[in-house]
């Protein structure tokens, strides 16, 4: 397996939820397992955990089988959720880059002996194995997005914006908004109204974590620099929106 252009993927990549349910073998599993242990983090003063568990540790509630499931642990700090869309999103694409299928799962948990696992904070699964559906889209046309006006004021990034607009979100929800220029992206996650809020405040944060590392991968497929930082803009008038992070690009 190879750690391939992810920048190309992005255009092509979609949820899998339909698997040949037989075990990957060991030597793949280990080449998965050794990956995820090279992923970039968002935040690297936050403690992290990704383990790779069998569907047996798993309560679906009513959501397809899968052979395999990455389940995420969290230290749970400022940014958190931010950092495991950032950092999950990266085997998404790898996932795709390699001929396997995979999907984020918000709604099923794990059962006790998968929770003893970790020290850390349960976050979410995402599963994966060889698909039982087409892996890829076909022609962009098949994402059904917001337009690059709805989630950005920006003009003269739009190549870099592209990337951000085709990430997937819970629900296709699409909770985040990109404001400054082509050399400061700075992003933000919408505020959810009360009793969304309750049923599903974890889930902005993490879709725009997912959108930032796009960002990211799209501007050095561009050659620019990158640093992400988290300096709130003075100049903040967004005020339907948390601040996240800004990506300044060099």
């Amino acid at each position: 397996m190879e750690d391939n252009d992810l920048y190309q993927v992005i255009f092509k990549r979609k949820s899998i939820r339909k698997y040949d349910l037989t075990p990957l073998d060991e030597d793949r599993l280990k080449e998965i397992s050794d990956h995820l242990q090279t992923l970039e983090p968002l935040h690297k003063d936050i403690k992290i955990e990704f383990k790779i568990l069998s569907p047996d540790l798993v309560k679906r509630r009513m959501m397809r089988k899968a052979p395999h499931y990455i389940a995420v642990f969290s230290e749970p700090k400022d940014g958190y959720l931010n950092n495991v869309g950032f950092m999950l999103q990266q085997m998404d694409l790898f996932f795709s880059a390699n001929g396997l299928g995979s999907c984020w799962y918000g709604i099923p948990q794990l059962k006790k002996e998968g929770l003893k696992s970790s020290n850390l904070e349960f976050i979410m699964l995402m599963s994966f194995g060889n698909p039982q559906e087409s892996l890829h889209r076909t022609n962009i046309s098949e994402f059904k997005r917001k337009s690059l006006q709805e989630i950005s004021d920006i003009e003269g990034a739009d190549e870099i914006l592209e990337a951000a607009r085709l990430a997937p979100s819970a629900g296709n929800g699409q909770p985040w908004f990109f404001t400054g220029d082509k050399n400061a992206i700075h992003a933000y996650s919408i505020k959810p109204g009360f009793v969304r809020g309750l049923l599903t405040k974890k889930y902005p944060p993490i879709d725009v974590g997912i959108s930032l590392y796009h960002l990211k991968l799209a501007a050095e497929h561009f050659g620019r620099g990158t640093e992400i930082v988290f300096d709130k803009p003075e100049m903040d008038n967004l005020n339907e929106y948390d601040y996240v992070a800004s990506l300044r690009l060099k």
